[in-house]
């Protein structure tokens, strides 16, 4: 607590050291850093933490009592008063117009038909808590220890199992690496290949973030267009051959819902082992893919170790779980294994572990055959009470979102943030595209957050605000 309230005293200061106690405690409590209900240390614990005698904490702790900025009891302990003050917002706002506010922007919810996000009255979450607490236990009563870099063999293990059945990736637990979610898989992938100043191939539109995370990397971006049989692959060999990256979604593109074509899985996979590319494969749908059964993974194809295959619990379980993970070619294993250990170490075991048990226990697959059956209803929902107030062509279903495609010039980031003023957060489709020039406006509206109750309010409230900005 010292070293957080930059609590120290000055020997050789004329003020009096119990007076340079009281007043740090007590500028602490007025700006705020510490909390009404903040435990204090014990007298005697600070008075050795800071090297003086005990009775001069002692009598700053009496003249923060007699203030009424502190209480102390023999059944809590000493902690701070319950007192009205000025709430004060000390962070930092994002810098107008840079890419962290935009991550904010579209990250923030919850809301109706927000992008990203799994459905709250479908995942047995009183089930789930019960076995993260006994997890949660089991790390507590353990000696202290650092976890295996890499994750718990457990959770490693039991995604080696799953990925075989539902994904056709067969792979070992020691090719797993448990991530802090998919953009810590990303993160470690991109500095594991060590391409700066490389080209890389994204999908364009494609997800905003991954773009970012390539140009945060240093690689040079190359946009391939989709079209509706993924991303084109003889336009990305045509005109970037040089690339020694590519980055797509095969299951179901991002934002677009089409699903790579085996010709074309089959022709990237034999480019990218005659160049010596990699592909990252973004899994980020996993199973929840709603028309028809799951395309298999590209990397269940890969025959010449050039797939890097990168998944997440987000969509399915959480994204404040922050659990993803990678499977990676043997030979890359050293080096991804070194990156996770120095610079991106997992989430903490009892999150793994929970995780592990919950999908052993079979509950995992039983939640996303449950997810599955009501995506595919509300979407079918929401698609028809959509086409009520929009053209046909302009509404389809792509993945796990219905695209509602705006006229041309209509800012669908204005229309996105209007929205939210009524608990409503579609996803912008402008922001996807990398060429500003070949943008398209429109929204994204998520199934999982649709809501079962008032949806036809909701949808009505969703076309008067559209037809304002038009």
């Amino acid at each position: 607590m010292t070293d957080a309230l930059n609590l120290h005293v000055d020997r050789s200061a004329k003020t009096p050291l119990a007076e340079q106690i009281r007043q740090a405690i007590a500028t602490a409590i007025e700006n705020g850093v510490l909390e009404p209900g903040a435990r204090l240390p014990s007298w005697q614990d600070l008075a050795t933490q800071l090297g003086v005698a005990r009775g001069t904490v002692r009598a700053a702790y009496e003249r923060l009592n007699a203030a009424q900025l502190i209480v102390a009891t023999r059944a809590t302990g000493t902690r701070v008063a319950e007192r009205p003050r000025m709430v004060l917002n000390n962070e930092r706002k994002a810098d107008p117009g840079s890419f962290l506010e935009v991550y904010l922007e579209m990250t923030q919810g919850p809301a109706v038909f927000q992008m990203g996000v799994p459905a709250t009255e479908i995942f047995p979450a009183t089930l789930f808590a019960r076995i993260r607490a006994q997890a949660v236990r089991a790390e507590a009563n353990i000696p202290p220890h650092y976890p295996d870099p890499r994750g718990e063999f457990l959770l490693r293990r039991e995604l080696a199992g799953y990925l075989a059945v539902s994904r056709g990736i067969q792979c070992a637990p020691s090719q797993i690496i448990v991530t802090a979610g998919y953009s810590a898989g990303l993160g470690v992938a991109l500095r594991g290949l060590g391409l700066e100043g490389r080209k890389a191939w994204i999908e364009e539109p494609g997800f905003p973030f991954t773009r970012k995370g390539l140009e945060l990397a240093s690689l040079t971006i190359a946009p391939i267009p989709v079209d509706a049989m993924g991303m084109d692959i003889d336009y990305g060999i045509r005109c970037a051959s040089d690339a020694k990256l590519v980055v797509v979604t095969p299951g179901q593109q991002a934002p677009l819902g089409a699903t790579l074509s085996l010709d074309r899985r089959l022709r990237l996979l034999d480019w990218a082992s005659v160049n010596g590319a990699w592909i990252i494969e973004d899994d980020y749908l996993s199973e929840l893919q709603l028309s028809g059964r799951a395309a298999p993974a590209l990397a269940s194809l890969d025959l010449g170790g050039r797939v890097i295959h990168i998944g997440s619990f987000s969509k399915t379980i959480s994204p404040s779980l922050r659990l993803g993970f990678i499977v990676a070619p043997p030979e890359l294993m050293g080096r991804l294994a070194e990156i996770a250990a120095c610079l991106a170490p997992p989430p903490a075991p009892s999150v793994q572990l929970a995780t592990a048990e919950f999908m052993r226990e079979g509950h995992y697959l039983r939640h996303l055959r449950r997810s599955k059956r009501s995506y595919v209803a509300k979407q079918t929902e929401l698609l028809e009470h959509v086409r009520r107030y929009f053209d046909y062509d302009d509404v389809s279903a792509t993945g796990l979102s219905v695209m509602l495609r705006l006229r041309e010039g209509t800012p669908d980031f204005s229309v996105a943030r209007e929205l939210l003023r009524f608990g409503m957060f579609p996803a912008p489709l402008s922001p996807w595209y990398h060429i500003a020039g070949a943008s398209q406006s429109g929204l994204l509206l998520g199934v999982a957050t649709s809501p079962v109750k008032y949806l036809q309010r909701y949808c009505d409230r969703l076309a008067d605000i559209i037809r304002q900005f038009n």
